[in-house]
């Protein structure tokens, strides 16, 4: 099969059709487009007319550049115009029906060297290609919206896929500037396999009513880096779409974590299917516009109405580690004067020379003047001991992440701190409310989980118990808004919003290694690439500690019970060699040691 793949026909021309044929043109395709319906062919034909000459405008292409893609695009409504074609991608709507429909009528159709590639995303190609004639010749090839813009591509082999058509795919892809990533056939392939099961828990998150929609998706935006919020991308997806995903995950792995959420199957059946029914997790002005409208769920602006915060004109910040001095340096900068009490004087100055030269490199870059520096400096005052936090108006905790330690720490802040301060924990996944327990005054403790590095990342969780009262929390989301934070209300539960959607995810994708689907550098790319993630998983959990990382997922296990929540043997097994991550050198990759 030495097939050069020069003339591709693409049957179904809607969003993902149109966007794989401007692709092939673009790249010097002879492309037959296909569509039942007359007017998705006009459609695609003026899509690729305005693409086109915005390139010509801003000098990408030249004007015969253009003349000559769309010369090469031409557009059929009958299965018979793809008779001469090498390769067949086919594109229409997520079910078998509708493409074993088109699979079987193109084996009447094909040359007998011709390839035929389907573009779905969940159903399964070994099924689709037994159903053909010449099931070695059929494949998957998963592009991502847009396809112009998204690099990744899926190349998805059967038990039954000749390698030699794989190669041809693959060849491809590389000619048209893509990265292929080979896979075998299982729901989701690699990027949707991972981030279908992620979507799927922020969607159970919310009908919980665990955080709202908006918490929910600034969570991961800002916590993460992620491009979109969960729900602003099933809304993108499509909420029917992405239910047909999760369904197929699940009938295949049965793990509860992929049963579509009852909201996905609710809002489907009504329609509201996200940007393109105008109304799904969000509502829209217009169907198929960007622009979310305020609806009957939109949170009344901050500060309307509720409990009268406390003052605060003072802060304390407990530890000496890197979060800690983090934090002082955000509060520093706000305004704030602050104390900042570690194990030690001599602790306590350590961390504040290295807020200092954390403030030089701001300067350095331009961020920050040399006087504002001085100021910041000199309202953090360096202690060795908590009595020290006598006059605080809040006191912050930011030692190891260990109950007993904290609830230690909390015993003495009850003691220590005068009647009306506010005294929060930064932990990241044990209880606050234990916390709370810890002191007489268990109203008066809430959770403010900051993310590291605090100077840079923009979010903080805001975790209140049972027991917290009301202005207390007022007072630590007006707080978070004065150094320039955007808090996100949860309740006192493992992992609050981003660890209890973030951490399952790398677990999965360990799972993914550990079952031999995909490789490491396969599984890093196609969440990049195909997600639009800062970080790969692993790269991001050799980055977080492999330590830090199988407790954080044994604390979700310990209290959902979910056996999909179970850690990958995997990951147990590199913690238990020693293999952390970046900090001892090891981790899924090795780096050189310092």
């Amino acid at each position: 099969m030495d097939t050069p793949l020069s003339t591709i026909a693409v049957v179904g021309l809607g969003t993902m059709g149109t966007g794989i044929a401007e692709v092939l043109a673009r790249a010097g395709r002879e492309v037959v487009g296909i569509d039942i319906s007359e007017a998705a062919a006009r459609r695609a034909v003026a899509s690729l007319a305005a693409s086109t000459a915005r390139s010509v405008s801003r000098e990408r292409i030249t004007e015969e550049e253009r003349r000559d893609i769309l010369a090469r695009f031409r557009t059929f409504s009958d299965l018979q115009a793809a008779a001469d074609a090498d390769l067949v991608i086919e594109v229409v709507p997520e079910s078998y029906e509708a493409k074993q429909q088109v699979v079987r009528a193109l084996d009447g159709i094909l040359r007998p060297d011709a390839i035929i590639a389907t573009g779905t995303n969940a159903l399964s190609v070994t099924r689709l290609a037994a159903d053909s004639a010449r099931p070695e010749r059929v494949l998957g090839m998963h592009f991502f919206n847009p396809a112009p813009a998204m690099r990744l591509v899926e190349v998805v082999s059967s038990v039954l896929t000749a390698p030699q058509a794989v190669t041809a795919v693959t060849d491809l892809a590389h000619a048209l500037g893509k990265e292929p990533v080979e896979v075998g056939d299982r729901p989701g392939f690699v990027a949707d396999g991972l981030l279908f099961g992620y979507l799927n828990q922020a969607a159970a998150m919310y009908e919980s009513r665990y955080a709202s929609r908006e918490d929910i998706d600034a969570a991961m935006r800002l916590g993460c880096g992620l491009p979109m919020g969960p729900l602003a991308l099933l809304d993108l997806i499509g909420v029917d779409t992405a239910r047909t995903v999760l369904e197929a995950m699940y009938a295949e792995s049965r793990d509860r974590l992929h049963a579509p959420a009852p909201i996905l199957k609710q809002l489907a059946e009504a329609g509201l299917t996200g940007r393109k029914a105008g109304r799904g997790f969000y509502t829209y002005a217009a169907p198929d516009s960007a622009e979310v409208v305020p609806d009957a769920l939109t949170p009344a602006p901050e500060g309307t109405g509720g409990a009268v915060p406390r003052e605060v004109r003072s802060v304390g910040v407990a530890g000496s580690g890197t979060m800690a001095s983090g934090i002082a340096e955000v509060f520093a900068k706000a305004g704030y004067d602050v104390v900042l009490a570690a194990r030690s004087p001599e602790k306590a100055e350590t961390a504040k020379a290295r807020i200092a030269k954390s403030l030089a490199r701001s300067v350095d870059k331009g961020r920050l003047t040399a006087e504002a520096r001085d100021d910041t400096l000199a309202r953090i005052t360096p202690a060795g001991s908590l009595d020290s936090f006598a006059d605080v108006d809040l006191a912050v905790e930011a030692v190891a992440e260990d109950l007993e330690v904290k609830r230690q720490l909390f015993a003495t802040l009850d003691k220590v701190c005068k009647p009306g301060a506010v005294l929060a924990t930064t932990t990241s996944s044990l209880p606050v409310v234990a916390c709370a327990r810890a002191t007489s005054r268990p109203q008066d403790v809430i959770g403010m989980h900051f993310f590291n590095p605090a100077p840079a990342m923009k979010l903080v969780e805001v975790v209140r118990t049972v027991l917290t009262a009301d202005d207390v929390h007022a007072t630590v989301r007006a707080v978070t808004a004065k150094i320039r934070k955007h808090p996100v209300d949860c309740g006192d539960r493992a992992g609050f919003i981003v660890n209890a959607l973030l951490f399952p995810y790398l677990n999965n994708a360990v799972k993914m290694v550990q079952d031999h689907y995909a490789t490491l550098d396969a599984v890093d790319a196609a969440m990049k690439l195909g997600g639009g993630y800062p970080m790969g998983p692993f790269e991001l959990l050799d980055v977080v500690g492999l330590d830090v990382s199988l407790a954080i997922q044994r604390v979700l296990h310990d209290e959902f019970r979910e056996p999909g929540l179970a850690p990958a043997p995997l990951l147990e097994h590199l913690v238990a060699a020693g293999c952390l991550g970046r900090k001892t050198g090891r981790g899924f990759r090795e780096y050189a040691r310092r």
